[in-house]
């Protein structure tokens, strides 16, 4: 729970009551694949199995991105987001952003 800001993918935050919706609060990143990366995961896509160097790319670009949802709360004089989702959308080739966005909101 970084900057105080409680983040959580339900509609209510247990033990605590909702005062006001102040908005919604969002946070993105966009990241570009690596030459190096497509190299590695190319040869492991011929064998088989996770693809870990597009795996750490993307929890990394998750967290970024919560990261900046968080901020983007805070900003706004939130003490949590609710109801947190992300999306993905292919940007340009070998380019995609995460967006992760949810309800702010002031608790009592």
């Amino acid at each position: 729970m970084r900057q105080g800001i409680i983040i959580t993918s339900t509609e209510t935050v247990p033990g605590q009551e909702i005062a006001g919706v102040i908005g919604i609060a969002r946070g993105n990143t966009i990241r570009a694949r690596h030459v190096g990366t497509d190299i590695v995961a190319g040869l492991r896509n011929l064998v088989g199995g996770e693809v870990s160097e597009y795996t750490k790319l993307m929890a990394e670009a998750r967290e970024q991105a919560t990261d900046r949802m968080r901020e983007d709360a805070a900003s706004m004089g939130a003490d949590a987001v609710v109801c947190v989702r992300f999306s993905t959308s292919m940007i340009a080739q070998g380019a995609a952003e995460i967006l992760a966005y949810g309800t702010a909101v002031k608790l009592r």
